[in-house]
């Protein structure tokens, strides 16, 4: 693996969920490589303060609104980079929701179709709509962003477990279908990352009692480690790996349960 594989120079990206988190470290991280990123999601000016600041460092950045759910977002959102860029190379569907939590049998039908809307069928036709546009310029990569909840389901977090491996055998799915049209779609699962729907996790007054049981490297995830994962997929460093998921968690699967 060369160090320019990794180069990104003359590649569009669209970042999905860039406004915080792994998406906005994602987004940070293909700029500062040579990509040309769209950060895109619901919420266009806290997507503006991050293309702001990619430009501010040198990079090519601007803001896209985006609502997952949504379908005239999803058609518009990809007319706008056919227009404006012309040509779409790396799709990074990482926005996701988790509206209820509780023992999965009592999940409210509202919060399940929720679920389901923002992070399986919004990244699920996003990618399809995706796929057409890349084909035009000879293949692409995908990125989805899954969890380590899509292998082994988190404690009263049914539905989004549920919708996470989903979004696995989607991966799976889309790899197989486009491979030979040059399209490439693995997965990322992180684990426990300091982000904002991690953030009851992240705050709990037990967290370190519970990484010394469960994790070999005992510290949270921060959004730059999965950064790194996503910038590896989008890449050429990883032109022979397709319809896999990329484990990015300390260690917590590796040592069993709870």
């Amino acid at each position: 693996m060369a160090d320019k594989d990794l180069m990104l120079e003359g590649k569009v990206a669209l970042i999905a969920g860039a406004s915080r988190g792994i998406g906005e470290a994602a987004a940070r991280r293909l700029a500062r490589h040579g990509a040309t990123v769209i950060a895109a999601s619901r919420r266009i000016e806290d997507c503006e303060t991050v293309a702001e600041a990619i430009r501010a460092e040198g990079g090519k950045a601007r803001a896209l609104t985006l609502h997952l759910g949504e379908a005239e977002d999803r058609e518009a959102a990809l007319k706008a980079i056919a227009d404006e860029e012309g040509r779409l190379d790396i799709l990074v569907n990482n926005g996701a929701t988790s509206p209820y939590f509780g023992a999965a049998v009592d999940t409210p039908e509202s919060a399940w179709d929720k679920t389901f809307e923002v992070n399986v069928k919004g990244p699920f036709f996003l990618s399809s709509a995706a796929i057409k546009l890349m084909k035009r310029t000879g293949g692409g990569s995908i990125v989805n962003v899954a969890s380590v909840n899509g292998h082994r389901p988190g404690f009263f977090q049914g539905a989004y477990s549920i919708t996470k491996a989903a979004v696995i055998s989607m991966t799976q799915t889309l790899a197989q279908e486009e491979g030979p049209n040059g399209i490439r779609v693995n997965a990322l699962c992180p684990g426990l990352t300091e982000t904002k729907l991690a953030s009851a996790l992240t705050s709990n007054p037990g967290l370190d009692e519970m990484m010394k049981r469960n994790f070999s490297i005992q510290r949270v995830g921060q959004p730059e480690d999965m950064a790194a994962a996503i910038h590896f997929l989008a890449s050429d460093a990883s032109s022979y790996m397709t319809g896999q998921c990329l484990i990015i968690d300390g260690g917590l699967l590796s040592r069993g349960p709870l």
